[in-house]
């Protein structure tokens, strides 16, 4: 407790992706237009959900979900970040790095978690369509997003009191545009030891437990599908599955970039570029993603479309 009083009346101070005011000013206009794109996105595409009743099935209501935790994860990073490309002052408070810091690591373990229900959604639906009303049923899928909300959370609480146990007595910038894990382990002078394992075993975990359940999904998802004898089948599997394996992509390759390495100046300013991938370009394709591959939902637009304005 020495460590967290000895810091806590300090703000740090976010690098961010530039020092050029001129350049700063453009990346602000082109950030505001990704936030604005990413949050009307993901509220539409929840909205559609929960009005339209061709899209009260589970995997909508995984999708709902995922929505929802991609407008908070790209909330908690992008006012502060906006701030600072038009300020001077870059600082962030202690209280708000810690927020930002809890926020960030609770609401990306959250999306593995819920990315891993939406393939279990798929498994059961293309490998065991005549059980799938009983296997997804109502309180499964109520359980199947819950775990993630709350695992996320405890492990963002602990990996961020363990971040925030350290000593900061040194520089207070932050080589980052927000209060992330690696960077501010760069920056503490005291025993980082016990930090750095808990953030590779948790990365290391939830990566790979999360993943693992993906990929066995998809295997026995593509064992399924090669058995569909008609080319039709084939495809409506396929397109089914697509939007959701795309988005995995995006969203694992680069965390593995990211959290499976240690910590260290290079990594640390490759991890800057990296990081823009998933806090905002995942978040805002995500629901362009699911909505031109899904005819479902491009219906559901057309007829709410057609109810506003006809």
């Amino acid at each position: 407790m020495t460590s967290l009083n000895h810091t806590t009346g300090m703000d740090f101070i976010l690098v961010g992706l530039t020092d050029s005011l001129v350049l700063g000013r453009i990346l602000f206009v082109v950030f505001l237009l990704i936030f604005i794109i990413t949050v009307a996105g993901n509220l539409c595409m929840i909205v559609l959900i929960r009005t339209n009743s061709h899209l009260q099935t589970p995997m909508y209501f995984f999708l709902g979900h995922l929505s929802f935790v991609d407008i908070c994860y790209s909330s908690n990073v992008t006012p502060n970040m906006l701030h600072g490309f038009i300020s001077e002052h870059k600082t962030i408070t202690y209280a708000g790095c810690f927020t930002q810091c809890l926020l960030f690591i609770a609401l990306v373990i959250t999306e593995f978690y819920i990315l891993a229900s939406m393939a279990l959604d798929r498994y059961v639906a293309i490998c065991s369509p005549l059980h799938y009303s009983t296997r997804m049923s109502k309180n499964i899928c109520v359980s199947l997003v819950t775990f993630p909300y709350v695992f996320g959370f405890l492990n963002g609480l602990s990996q961020t009191l363990l971040t925030f146990q350290l000593s900061f007595c040194g520089s207070r910038e932050i080589n980052h545009f927000y209060c992330a894990d690696p960077p501010l382990i760069m920056l503490a002078c005291s025993d980082t030891q016990v930090k750095k394992m808990a953030m590779f075993v948790v990365a290391g975990f939830t990566l790979s437990s999360s993943l693992t359940i993906i990929l066995l999904s998809y295997l026995y998802i593509f064992a399924a599908i090669l058995r569909i004898h008609s080319v039709e089948g084939r495809q409506k599997a396929f397109s089914t599955c697509g939007s959701h394996m795309t988005t995995v992509t995006i969203f694992y390759g680069t965390l593995f970039c990211m959290y499976l390495r240690p910590p260290s100046e290079k990594s640390v300013e490759e991890s800057k570029v990296i990081a823009v991938f998933y806090t905002f370009l995942s978040p805002m394709l995500n629901p362009l993603i699911y909505s031109l591959r899904n005819k479902d939902v491009i219906n559901a637009m057309k007829q709410m479309i057609k109810g506003k304005f006809f």
